[in-house]
């Protein structure tokens, strides 16, 4: 049965997944306008060879802030690459970005495979733990994450441009560190994906709408049935993301009908 207790352990996850949808359900429709659906995959997964490569190298981790920093420069420099690929490469630009990321995994994996604990680090790195996200951990994303809306509110046009891959780096950092790759992708993708061929107004608040059903239902989930959080949550955003598709379809035929009748 669901414990009200957990609340204090759920709260502050729910307010991590808000933080991570804020910005990733933006910037999930320019990826699926931009046609580089495996950027935030790859973009996530290099981030995280970051964060284990700093995790080797005892000097690295020794120094402030080296589980943000350190990720950080990886992601921007794959982001850049990828950025310069894309005026050279465009039509295998999502080739490119797949293949980025299988290298990127595996070198995770060959990196780890002597570490006695590099199952697990990769584990967290993937699945991550949202359900034990700490106040602390969400003070640095929040203000990121404000600043990037903020400029977004302002600047528009920076999502069209070089200036997108940057952005984008620097999000899916702070995003992996919170809440690990797999939902990283998914907050990226499913809730932009289940209003893709929405036609109406406030499509926007209606990805924020299905990401926030997603995460509220694989929290509840996780918490009730003892399930690992992140896989709980990708499903139940796979879910929602899916019932609004359906409800999207049943609409538009029943709009098809009265409209011939």
């Amino acid at each position: 049965m669901f414990d009200l207790d957990l609340l204090s352990i759920l709260f502050p996850a729910f307010v991590a997944g808000i933080l991570v949808l804020s910005t990733h359900v933006v910037l999930g429709q320019q990826v699926l306008k931009r046609g580089i659906i495996f950027i935030d995959l790859a973009i996530a997964q290099v981030a995280a060879l970051g964060a284990i490569v700093g995790h080797l190298n005892h000097d690295i981790e020794a120094l402030p802030f080296s589980n943000v920093w350190m990720p950080a420069l990886f992601a921007i420099a794959g982001a850049g690459f990828i950025a310069w690929l894309s005026k050279r490469m465009a039509e295998e630009l999502e080739a490119i970005i797949g293949c980025f990321y299988v290298l990127a995994a595996v070198a995770a994996m060959l990196l780890l495979s002597n570490d006695p604990h590099g199952a697990e680090m990769l584990k967290q790195l993937m699945s991550g733990q949202i359900l034990w996200v700490s106040w602390s951990q969400l003070i640095l994303p929040a203000c990121i994450y404000l600043s990037v809306l903020a400029t977004l509110i302002y600047r528009p046009a920076l999502l069209d441009g070089r200036a997108f891959y940057l952005i984008f780096a620097v999000v899916i950092t702070l995003s992996v560190e919170l809440v690990g790759v797999y939902l990283v992708f998914s907050s990226l993708i499913l809730p932009a994906l289940a209003v893709n061929q929405f036609k109406g107004r406030f499509k926007l608040g209606w990805a924020y709408i299905v990401g926030l059903v997603g995460y509220v239902a694989g929290l509840v989930l996780s918490a009730t049935l003892d399930l690992p959080s992140g896989a709980a949550i990708v499903a139940t955003l796979a879910v929602t993301a899916i019932l609004f598709r359906l409800c999207l379809y049943i609409n538009s035929k029943h709009l098809a009908l009265r409209v011939s009748g």
